[in-house]
């Protein structure tokens, strides 16, 4: 079986069983927060101001900016998706070196940031609020097992939430190309429509997919040669 078949049914059994987990929904916006601080953090580098990010509910979020430059909008619309999957896989590569709690340290130091700087609107601020509180007491009090397994909630949640996302948008892509968010805005800007740009975000995610799924499982063959290299000695 090719890897990348292993890789897109390894992803839809994890899609089916972390919904299974209690509160699981609570951290599915971790990937809307990832998604919209990509937007704002190309905006500022490419001197536009970023006026507000807004979280809703229904695990969407937009952002407001002003840009001086038309151009800009390409960088900046790509931005999106491309960071929640890039982001997704740097979890898993921290994981693969045993840096949990870095990683951790890192999600929470992005949502602490989003929140100082962009958040606006009252339920967007709450969730972020109680997530780095959440991730504050799970750093000072949780022991190595529960930073363990309480990290690959987030990372396994944030890669498949990345992966959904770009299909979603695939979808709309074809079907309602005139309300296709980023890849609607790309079309606007390029002329190249949304379609290609939700094909192409949805092979991005999967491409990152795959490279983190190769640190996941990575890391435990090496712990497994680890162990047997101690049961022989």
């Amino acid at each position: 079986m090719s890897k990348w078949l292993l890789t897109v049914l390894f992803l839809i059994g994890s899609v089916f069983l972390t919904r299974l987990i209690p509160f699981s929904s609570f951290f599915r916006y971790l990937d809307t927060t990832i998604h919209e601080f990509g937007h704002a953090a190309v905006t500022l580098l490419l001197s536009g101001k970023v006026m507000y990010i807004e979280l809703y509910a229904d695990h969407s979020g937009v952002t407001k900016s002003m840009i001086t430059r038309p151009w800009s909008m390409i960088p900046i619309g790509l931005a999106g998706y491309m960071t929640a999957s890039l982001f997704a896989w740097m979890l898993f590569a921290l994981y693969s070196r045993g840096l949990q709690k870095q990683g951790l340290a890192a999600v929470t130091g992005l949502a602490a940031l989003t929140l100082v700087l962009f958040v606006r609107n009252g339920y967007g601020m709450l969730w972020l609020i109680g997530f780095v509180a959440l991730n504050v007491v799970v750093l000072l009090w949780g022991n190595q097992t529960i930073i363990k397994w309480y990290y690959l909630l987030i990372a396994f949640l944030t890669l498949e939430e990345s992966m959904v996302g770009s299909l979603y948008l695939l979808y709309l892509g074809v079907n309602h190309p005139r309300q296709a968010g980023d890849a609607t805005l790309l079309d606007q800007a390029t002329g190249v429509p949304a379609v290609v740009w939700g094909l192409w975000f949805t092979v991005f995610s999967l491409w990152c997919a795959k490279r983190a799924l190769q640190c996941f499982f990575g890391r435990s063959r090496r712990k497994q040669g680890l162990n047997l290299q101690g049961g022989m000695r």
